[in-house]
């Protein structure tokens, strides 16, 4: 009887911040849906709009948990997308370039951001938002690298510079890999290979055409496939000095999303439930960056300053540059 009281008393501590994350996600999606806009984008403005409520006693505590353990099931439900038998199909020089461009990407963060007096944390978020899959990388790598008080605000910044700029993408690339003279195959590969958020792939690559938007959709794919490989490293490169390899322990959604994966890959996951978790991630996620915008403080936004939007559209040009000389020597492969 104990127990269930106490489960009680928690959850009537969490419902009025949840409900407050839950409102606002379901706003954002509402104008997504009628001003064809990122949903992401809408649910930090929203979000950011109550912060005067982050630190109310009524709703903290639901806004924590919806900004921390919400995010790590959306995460573990995003396995849910993937299957390898998906991502054949790009070819070996295909996949070697992608894991490159990734590598890459995420090494030259580092150097970027040192250039621009940044620190070492926000090179992960933003050279991994970068490489790998926008906003929910970011989430992701934020829930494994060591927090320090910047890594909300850091967190926050990043997925509103890269899913501004994969809006800025989404509308950019198509006409300029046309003028170019960029073939389906060529333009789909870079849409998939450099574009940061999957909404803008999509919509990206089939204003083009089918193929475009397939082989997009693909090679985007591969690149979220890849993230859980990037999270271990990055949890076992940032772990406490002086902890031995036995004491390193991968955090459980890391675990979680690994396993999803391989079983959709090995079509252990029905197709209905797959399509409900992948559904659910999107409205987990979502909820996730509602909280996160409600615990953010504009004016801490702000004070940022331009380094921050330095790096990220530094990387962003630096991986499109990579993609675009592999497609124009021939080693991606198509």
């Amino acid at each position: 009887m104990s127990s269930l009281s106490d489960l009680k008393v928690r959850v009537r501590s969490l419902f009025p911040g949840l409900l407050l994350a839950i409102t606002i996600a379901v706003a954002a999606r509402f104008l997504s849906d009628h001003y064809a806009a990122p949903v992401m984008l809408f649910a930090l403005l929203i979000g950011m709009a109550f912060n005067f409520m982050a630190d109310q006693e009524r709703t903290s505590e639901g806004v924590v948990f919806a900004s921390k353990s919400l995010l790590r099931l959306g995460i573990v439900l995003l396995g849910a997308r993937i299957t390898l038998g998906d991502i054949t199909s790009i070819g070996t020089s295909g996949l070697i370039t992608v894991a490159g461009l990734m590598a890459l990407t995420i090494g030259f963060g580092f150097i970027c951001a040192k250039l621009f007096s940044r620190g070492w944390r926000f090179a992960i978020l933003t050279g991994g938002a970068v490489a790998i899959c926008g906003a929910s990388a970011a989430l992701a790598l934020a829930a494994v690298i060591p927090a320090n008080d910047k890594t909300e605000r850091n967190v926050l910044f990043t997925v509103v510079a890269v899913t501004t700029l994969s809006t800025i993408a989404m509308i950019i690339y198509p006409v300029l890999f046309g003028l170019a003279g960029l073939n389906d195959a060529q333009s789909g590969f870079l849409i998939g290979a450099t574009v940061h958020d999957v909404a803008q792939v999509v919509g990206a690559g089939y204003s083009i055409s089918t193929e475009a938007g397939d082989m997009a959709t693909i090679v985007k794919l591969l690149r979220v496939t890849l993230l859980p490989v990037v999270l271990i490293i990055v949890a076992l490169s940032t772990m406490q000095r002086g902890s031995g390899f036995s004491q390193v322990r991968l955090p459980l959604f890391v675990v979680g999303f690994g396993v999803v994966t391989i079983a959709n890959s090995m079509a252990f996951i029905p197709a209905t439930v797959a399509a409900a978790a992948v559904n659910g991630s999107s409205w987990l996620l979502v909820i996730a960056i509602s909280a996160l915008g409600v615990r953010t403080n504009m004016k801490a936004m702000l004070d940022l300053g331009w380094r921050h939007v330095a790096v990220v559209v530094v990387e962003t040009l630096f991986l499109l540059g990579l993609a675009w000389a592999a497609i124009s020597t021939g080693i991606a492969g198509v």
